[in-house]
């Protein structure tokens, strides 16, 4: 009678779940992609409001004002990308965890709702405190 499991060589095995990969990931692409719109259409109403005031009158003028405000807007663009993924990839690693462990615990059948509220009141907290913290300053 052997005492060894069904892991014979001896390798250490890790069960994750495939959700708690491919949701954050998708909420990081989907995050970058409402950041990069956002981003990019900040900062060309900024580079337009900055400038309006002296507008170039020559034809090289103009092509180094969009020049310039194209590389503006890609640089917002990439930041706002950035800001935004890691927002949105947050709360969506929150909720999956949250559920994963609500699953680990037993609680099985209610693991979708009890993960929506519990993300919902991390959030609400979260903004509530951003809120504070804003007006108080």
């Amino acid at each position: 009678m052997s005492t060894e499991s069904k892991n014979e060589d001896g390798a250490i095995r890790l069960n994750i779940p495939p959700r708690l990969m491919v949701v954050p990931a998708t909420a990081f692409i989907v995050g970058s992609a409402i950041g990069m719109v956002r981003g990019g259409r900040e900062a060309s109403l900024r580079f337009l409001a900055e400038n309006a005031h002296r507008p170039p009158t020559t034809v090289q003028g103009w092509y180094f004002y969009k020049k310039t405000k194209n590389y503006k807007v890609m640089w917002g663009a990439l930041k706002g990308a950035g800001r935004e993924s890691v927002k949105v990839t947050a709360l969506a690693a929150g909720y999956v965890a949250v559920e994963e462990g609500f699953e680990r615990v037993g609680w099985s059948p209610g693991k979708h709702v009890g993960a929506a509220v519990g993300t919902a009141v991390v959030f609400c907290a979260l903004c509530e405190w951003n809120e504070c913290v804003v007006e108080h300053d």
